[in-house]
């Protein structure tokens, strides 16, 4: 199984890290969408990034749709969501917040670096950037203010680090980070375990193979 994309994306890092977490094996290839455009699209010739090629050849694509394939999979990635119905709400409650954030941020951080300053539209910006700011004002009320969202460490809690560590990453100029304590220090935990020491949101950077 191998799962292509840049970890500087927060939807590679976080398959990436539900694949530590759970001990599932692996293959990371670093394959930029930007400076290696011929080389992914032969793997995927719609050019998304986090694209996962099953052992059998096929070929998935989207964060969410890959860990629900690999969930069925592997029983210890199903179990980073909760099955408890309130547990569970809270779980998918806080991804749906995380993600948000994550598109919103992308969307944000791609608008300067890839669009022309004469052709951006301003109100769209704004509209952008308040909306990434309802998601964290969101994720700082409601995230525990110690441990995870549903006793141990799972999806949501990956997520939700992910959009924060991106977000931090490449609006920390425009974005005041520092306006949500909890959700600093919440990601901050989760940035200090092994699962995501192991796959660092660097541009170029490799999770080796894990287990057999």
């Amino acid at each position: 199984m191998q799962l292509i994309g840049m970890l500087d994306s927060p939807y590679v890092r976080r398959v990436a890290i539900a694949l530590i977490a759970a001990g599932a094996p692996f293959t990371h290839l670093p394959i930029s969408l930007f400076r290696h455009i011929d080389q992914f699209s032969k793997l995927n010739p719609l050019l998304k990034a986090p694209t996962l090629i099953a052992d059998d050849g096929a070929t998935l694509m989207d964060s969410s749709v890959i860990l629900d394939y690999l969930a069925g999979v592997y029983p210890r990635i199903a179990a980073l969501t909760p099955l408890d119905a309130p547990a569970r709400l809270r779980a998918l409650r806080a991804t749906g917040l995380a993600l948000t954030v994550m598109e919103k941020a992308v969307q944000r951080h791609y608008e300067r670096a890839l669009r022309p300053a004469k052709k951006r539209h301003e109100p769209w910006v704004d509209r952008v950037m308040a909306q990434l700011a309802a998601g964290m004002s969101a994720l700082d009320a409601e995230l525990p203010r110690s441990g995870w969202i549903g006793g141990e460490l799972g999806v949501a809690d990956i997520t939700v680090a992910c959009a924060f560590g991106f977000t931090e990453g490449v609006l920390a100029d425009l974005f005041e980070t520092s306006r949500y304590p909890n959700l600093a220090a919440y990601s901050a935990r989760a940035e200090a375990l092994p699962a995501f020491r192991a796959a660092p949101p660097q541009d170029g950077a490799t999770v080796a193979a894990i287990g057999d």
